[in-house]
């Protein structure tokens, strides 16, 4: 995720600020091998909790506005669910050198009251020059979402703000950052209530974070995991997230999150089950340009007769209540036998259209047929220049990885049920990747790495597809799902 801005700090709030001692800046030095670029490791487990599986760090966010980054995930991944804590890392010179940390006050491992922490989503408030990470706290009587706070561009961050309590799962977080919006510096958190069916509920804030209105959601009472709200640069608000009935949907508001309306088919969802017994799901990535355009991507088969593998599909609006259909991303032949993954999207928030620069992330398998000791698992990293029209060669950015090198939660071993790209202005795409290597003995070795210098956007002449003739869609399936 990406924006542009260059505004002045309406106010600070720095003294309010926890300094972590522990917080160094640095460059680390190169990280796990990977295939076709260098890495920098920002960040590693340092926790010894009896709880967790370390030294795992899972589930990257990313966010940057100007020439600062931030990024979060969680530390110290604990087999029944969330971590030892959420960690962060900050560049604020577009990716030259890194600071990193853990959040102050959220688990007992950092002075909060919360056994584990998961599901970190990052934001920038420009209005408030204040920077946010949303997160679940997680303890036996509640799954809460919770805001912590930096008013130094990202390199403190303060105890955290209750935003909303009961039994949540799937937070995500964005605010309004266009300054002749009606809504400028309004700030949206969105998850849904587990013990509820999965319901949406949204939450909004106008002083940077310090206090959330009241939780409203969609007048179709929409229910489903991962949506994930963008800004439109008129104000609207746009959530694509993933319905029970594998459908992509997307509600928006109009009026600063007052009221949210119904819900609409961004597309239905054609998926194969990931092979190794992976934890992956069909959470929807989304991002818009500067002219307003919503770009969604997931993972799909409906491109590959009798749905052997997925690729990452895209679907971009074409008002704020209709979608085109989807296009598949030419990684590979749909002869190949690569699967792919739980995308992230980022999109370079000061182009548009026909001139849009997209870097989009991904997993993958080189051979979908495989098993939980054969499966080898890659990050691979494609982009465009015209909005998705045509797109680069791909490349791959680390592995291959045994499975038995990360986490095992209770769905399966677990690097992420999401990942994230963001897009600097004009320049570079900034993946932060959970990579491994081999443990040492019983200790992982997953940490998080960026590729050295950010990725460049390039195009190519590899042309997107457009839907097949025939989808093999499978009838929609209702579930309940708790992902955190």
């Amino acid at each position: 995720m990406s924006i542009l801005t260059g505004r002045a700090p309406r106010r600070s709030l720095r003294a309010a600020l926890l300094v972590i001692p522990t917080v160094a800046v640095v460059l680390f030095s190169a990280g796990p091998a990977s295939a076709n670029v260098p890495l920098t490791q920002v960040s590693t487990d340092p926790y010894t909790d009896a709880q967790a599986q370390h030294r795992t760090e899972v589930e990257p966010d990313t966010f940057s506005a100007g020439t600062t980054i931030v990024s979060a995930f969680q530390v110290g991944r604990v087999s029944g669910g969330g971590a030892s804590n959420i960690g962060w890392a900050t560049s604020t010179n577009s990716g030259a050198t890194w600071t990193r940390g853990f959040l102050p006050g959220i688990t007992t491992n950092a002075g909060g009251v919360y056994a584990q922490a998961s599901d970190a989503a990052v934001a920038f408030d420009a209005r408030h020059n204040v920077w946010l990470i949303s997160s679940l706290a997680i303890r036996s009587s509640s799954v809460d979402v919770l805001t912590s706070r930096s008013t130094n561009g990202g390199l403190t961050w303060s105890n955290p703000v209750s935003t909303a309590t009961g039994r949540l799962d799937k937070n995500w977080i964005v605010c309004d950052n266009t300054s002749t919006s009606p809504f400028f510096g309004t700030c949206y958190t969105q998850y849904d209530i587990s013990g509820s069916g999965d319901a949406i509920r949204l939450k909004a804030s106008t002083d940077g974070g310090l206090t959330w209105g009241p939780a409203r959601t969609s007048s179709s009472n929409p229910t489903g995991l991962g949506g994930q709200p963008v800004v439109l640069p008129n104000g609207t608000v746009i959530v694509p997230y993933l319905a029970l009935n594998e459908q992509i949907r997307s509600f928006r508001s109009v009026d600063g999150g007052a009221t949210w309306r119904a819900t609409v088919l961004v597309s239905s969802i054609s998926h194969h089950t990931v092979a190794g017994g992976l934890r992956e799901e069909t959470l929807p990535s989304a991002e818009v340009d500067s002219a307003g355009t919503v770009y969604v991507v997931w993972s799909d088969c409906r491109f590959r007769s009798g749905c052997p593998r997925n690729d990452i599909v895209m679907a971009r609006s074409t008002s704020e209540t209709t979608w085109a259909a989807p296009t598949r991303v030419p990684i590979d032949a749909t002869t190949s036998t690569v699967d792919h993954f739980v995308p992230g999207i980022g999109v370079d928030k000061s182009r548009a259209g026909s001139s849009a620069r997209i870097g989009l992330t991904y997993y993958f398998y080189p051979n979908s047929s495989c098993t939980a000791s054969t499966c080898q698992l890659s990050a691979g990293y494609i982009s465009s220049t015209n909005g998705g029209t045509s797109w680069s060669t791909s490349t791959q950015l680390a592995g291959p990885m045994n499975l038995a090198w990360i986490p095992n939660t209770s769905q399966g071993r677990m690097f992420g049920d999401y990942i994230s790209t963001s897009v600097l202005p004009g320049g570079n795409a900034y993946p932060v990747l959970p990579v491994a290597t081999a443990p040492t003995g019983s200790t992982f070795n997953l940490s998080m790495n960026v590729p050295t210098g950010g990725l460049a956007v390039t195009g190519g002449t590899a042309r997107s597809a457009g839907e097949p003739a025939a989808t093999p869609a499978p009838a929609g399936t209702t579930r309940s799902l708790t992902v955190h």
